[in-house]
């Protein structure tokens, strides 16, 4: 029995794509990069118009904008992996736009799941930052460099990214947390007070998002450390800025859990750490090249 692989939806979509010209899929996934910053800003505006007017029909309409706007990021993704020919992960432009599009998946599960819009209010301007900054990077997918041909960098870009979105999902629920804090100890409770949940499920999200996201981290270390091991005989390059900003960030998160699970940490001194080491992050995104110069 012949069976046509061309019948299965899928692989038609792959050969309608696959048809386009080089120019042609640099326009489209272009366009699909506008159109998701545009969607990302306007539900940022969405959802901060949500915290003063404290309308649910605006937190839809903001939460319908980031779905839209993460659609639109998936269909760029696709089409910069058929216009390079291999998933485009190493540039500054395509690990930033990855990164910001795992935050927005999490937080629509987040949303669906629990019903928090007020968090994004903290997420989509993340989101919205990581995708601007990508165009600080030439968009035009490279060549794959032979010392990135490696089986371990797919493994260790699954970890590492999942690991950073999920730490930066714990960082959005400890910045609340102080906002919250704050708001309870002054005499006077502002606005959001009334808009944020309670210190106990702000650190209890926190900490569950912490405890996912650090084993991960744990892991893209791990696998970075045997891939620069394959192709450079050492597991770890100190003069790369990148790499020591990742072990300085490893170590806090570390000590934050030791702190939490040995001596019974709780309250602002971790959501203030929790801050700061994802700050280190997005501050080593922003700054440094991620695989590649550029």
């Amino acid at each position: 029995m012949h069976i046509d692989l061309n019948q299965f939806p899928i692989l038609k979509y792959r050969n309608k794509l696959n048809s386009f010209g080089p120019l042609e899929k640099s326009l489209v996934s272009q366009s699909f990069y506008y159109v998701t910053a545009a969607l990302y800003g306007g539900s940022t505006l969405g959802y901060l118009a949500y915290l003063v007017l404290l309308r649910r029909n605006v937190a839809r309409i903001a939460f319908l904008m980031v779905c839209a706007g993460c659609l639109s990021q998936t269909a760029c993704l696709v089409f910069r992996f058929f216009e390079a020919g291999f998933a485009p992960i190493t540039s500054r432009f395509d690990a930033s736009s990855y990164f910001s599009w795992l935050l927005v998946v999490l937080y629509i599960i987040i949303h669906l799941r629990y019903q928090m819009p007020v968090l994004g209010a903290f997420l989509t301007p993340l989101a919205l930052v990581l995708t601007i900054t990508a165009s600080l990077g030439d968009a035009t997918p490279l060549p794959l460099e032979s010392l990135l041909k490696s089986p371990w960098l797919p493994v260790h870009v699954v970890f590492a990214f999942l690991g950073d979105a999920l730490l930066g999902l714990a960082a959005c629920f400890a910045l609340m947390y102080i906002i919250q804090e704050k708001q309870l100890k002054s005499r006077r409770p502002g606005a959001f007070h009334y808009r944020l949940p309670s210190l106990e499920v702000l650190d209890r999200y926190s900490y569950r998002c912490i405890t996912a996201g650090f084993p991960l981290l744990t892991m893209g270390i791990i696998t970075g450390a045997l891939w620069l091991k394959t192709i450079e005989g050492s597991y770890i390059r100190w003069q790369d800025g990148r790499q020591t900003a990742t072990l300085l960030t490893w170590f806090l998160y570390a000590a934050l859990l030791h702190g939490r699970l040995v001596t019974g940490w709780r309250g602002r001194r971790v959501a203030v750490l929790n801050v700061l080491g994802f700050a280190i992050i997005v501050i080593t995104f922003v700054t440094l090249s991620h695989f590649l110069k550029g």
